[in-house]
């Protein structure tokens, strides 16, 4: 005789269970509308595929030069198929009655369709076209909060099993400690963030003094990295690479973390100068010429200036003291940040330092347009050119010099400038035909 246990007495019908509810007709009329609009989305793309193809062979051959609004152009026309794709597999969740899936899938569309915006108002500026996007969003977010209500509840519980964890380590002394024998730190989105915070504001003030007192003395030089506050992005990229490479080494002979942190720190100082200037044709140092007990740096003539032996040293230094000193006493520096306001802090830190390396970033590309003659052909560069204009930028990044002949986007035989001339209109023209595609 089978016995009755009480999680058999009070177990739900699968017909009560959330997941078995059925999603609302009108959301799944929505749903097959999703997935009419992404099969017209693929038919037009299909369509008009040769035509893109055959502009990405002009562009790749140098017919054009690549302006900020062609980057974003070929961005949103990329963006509108991987959206629209998503929005077709969102309309199949809707109409199978997967609630939990249609849930997760909202959320995302969420984040695409305000990336949408962004792309929309930075091509065409606030328009009556955004309306539609508008009305996407909110049904997007309505959808969202309703289709599964458990994923509310779920999300709670974890949230509180965190902070009850997070706690514990608190009191015992151990935040942001590896666990076992995965290294010295936890390598997890809190901690790298604010080590890449930290170490760009003292890699700026370090590197500030020292062109002070030994590059030039008695000159002041805003050494800054971004447009906005006092930082330094290469440090911090650096500071982080450095931590996740040598966070399992923090044991090991001094000599392995000297080698390690040398390599590591030079083809990194390589890779950002290599970077900036086939990008930006910018050139924010070089060695050159650089000697060592009056012999010509054997390094620093290999690999073109962008690195050297002695400021390679100098990262295998660096490497040996951040590992063993800094890190450790950087980690109780950022438990001090009360624990229960710890995630909302970074995440509301990180996103102002997405937006200003981000404009950073686009404010660079216009100042590189506008010392190649090319004119602003869309509100996102006349906005640059009215806040962010070459003096502002010169100003900004003294120890920075553009020279649009060194980047690898413009055929050097004709220059810049003489190629910007002859080719402004017929930019605008492709941007225009490219937004109007999108």
């Amino acid at each position: 005789m089978a016995s009755t246990t009480p999680a058999g007495k009070h177990a739900k019908p699968t017909s009560e269970r959330p997941e078995s509810k059925k999603i609302p007709l009108l959301m799944r009329l929505y749903g097959i509308y999703c997935l009419v609009g992404c099969a017209v989305l693929l038919v037009l793309m299909a369509y008009g595929a040769s035509t893109l193809i055959t502009f990405g062979k002009d562009l790749y051959a140098g017919a054009y030069n690549v302006t900020l609004t062609l980057v974003l152009s070929v961005i949103e026309l990329v963006y509108t198929f991987v959206y629209g794709v998503a929005y077709g597999i969102f309309g199949v969740t809707l109409i199978r009655n997967r609630r939990r899936h249609a849930a997760q899938m909202a959320y995302g569309l969420i984040a695409g369709n305000i990336l949408g915006l962004l792309l929309d108002i930075m091509l065409r500026g606030i328009n009556e076209n955004l309306v539609a996007s508008l009305i996407q969003l909110v049904v997007l977010i309505t959808i969202s909060v309703t289709v599964d209500p458990t994923l509310v509840q779920e999300r709670r519980f974890r949230r509180k099993m965190r902070q009850l964890e997070t706690y514990e380590e608190a009191e015992a002394g151990l935040l942001g400690r590896a666990k076992g024998d995965r290294g010295f730190i936890e390598l997890d989105f809190f901690n790298l963030f604010w080590v890449f915070v930290v170490c760009s504001f003292l890699g700026l003030v370090i590197e500030t003094i020292f062109h002070f007192v030994v590059v030039d003395p008695g000159q002041y030089q805003d050494r800054a990295g971004v447009l906005f506050g006092p930082f330094s992005p290469i440090y911090g990229f650096g500071a982080v690479l450095m931590t996740i490479a040598l966070n399992r080494f923090y044991k090991a002979n001094p000599l392995i973390i000297f080698a390690v942190s040398a390599v590591i720190g030079g083809a990194f100082e390589f890779f950002v100068s290599w970077f900036m200037q086939t990008a930006f044709g910018a050139v924010a140092w070089n060695y050159t010429g650089m000697t060592i007990f009056g012999f010509p740096d054997p390094v620093a003539a290999l690999l073109q200036g962008r690195t050297s032996t002695p400021f390679m040293m100098m990262w295998g230094a660096l490497g040996f003291v951040w590992i063993k000193f800094c890190l450790p006493a950087l980690l109780k520096l950022i438990n001090l940040i009360p624990w229960k306001l710890r995630y909302a802090v970074t995440a509301v830190c990180a996103a102002l330092m997405i937006v200003n390396g981000v404009m950073t970033l686009q404010a660079l590309e216009c100042w590189y347009e506008r010392l190649s003659g090319i004119q602003p052909s869309s509100p996102v560069e006349e906005f640059y050119a009215r806040s962010f204009d070459n003096d502002y930028m010169q100003n900004r990044f003294q120890s920075m010099s553009i020279k649009p002949k060194e980047t690898a986007r413009v055929p050097k035989a004709t220059g810049a400038a003489a190629t910007a001339e002859a080719s402004v209109e017929k930019d605008a023209d492709t941007d225009a035909a490219l937004a109007d595609v999108a």
